[in-house]
């Protein structure tokens, strides 16, 4: 596996982990069984039955959970500890044995790039939530799905391609960033609501006009 090659699929699949790690594993674990894909032998691990059923089982319940409203949201609050450090390991067992100064190189920038993509993912959700009806959530859900297979998919067939859209990706983030803090308060604010009992067409308590 040459450089480009190496790079793509640790980037790629830290990436994906961010977005949906369930499928990432399953999809990855299943390729690599039925010999669809060459892994690379520290990677072998996730073409183990045991590992393939896990990560099917949990995509299942993160298919339902991620398509109901607020539910998505604490959903990706508690996969912030998870998504992102397996997107680290991934990005460092996919590079094979490095020295140490390498692997841990592999590690932050496996982490950064996975807790990139989580935290976009995150914050666009909970927005999302803002809207009084669930379709943007089955939308949403559905829309990374093919994102993170469509990716997969280009990672072992066109890796430089992969790798220029991560760039893309990561660069926009950045530019991003104000608006994404936006979208974080105004999904947040739409939480507070639905605890408080405040349908979506009614004004919030804290819109309401303050008596002198």
């Amino acid at each position: 596996m040459g450089v480009i090659e190496a790079l793509s699929l640790a980037m790629g699949t830290a990436w994906t982990s961010g977005i949906n790690l369930y499928a990432t594993v399953a999809a990855i674990g299943i390729a690599g069984r039925m010999q669809m894909i060459q892994l690379p032998p520290d990677l072998e691990v996730l073409a183990h039955p045991a590992v393939i059923a896990v990560a099917c089982i949990m995509y299942v319940i993160e298919f339902f959970a991620d398509k109901v409203p607020f539910v998505d949201s604490g959903w990706d609050l508690l996969h912030t500890f998870i998504r992102v450090p397996a997107g680290a390991i991934l990005a460092a067992r996919s590079l094979g044995d490095l020295n140490p100064a390498l692997e841990l190189a592999a590690l932050l920038a496996g982490g950064t790039v996975a807790l990139a993509a989580h935290g976009t993912k995150a914050t666009v959700r909970l927005a999302i939530n803002a809207s009084p009806e669930p379709f943007s959530n089955w939308f949403a859900s559905i829309t990374e799905d093919v994102a993170v297979l469509g990716s997969l998919w280009m990672i072992f067939n066109h890796p430089l391609v992969m790798l220029i859209l991560l760039v893309g990706f990561l660069a926009l983030v950045i530019w991003l960033v104000p608006k994404i803090f936006r979208l974080a308060k105004l999904g947040l604010q739409a939480l507070r609501d639905r605890l408080r009992g405040v349908r979506p067409d009614q004004p919030s308590p804290s819109d309401s006009p303050q008596l002198n």
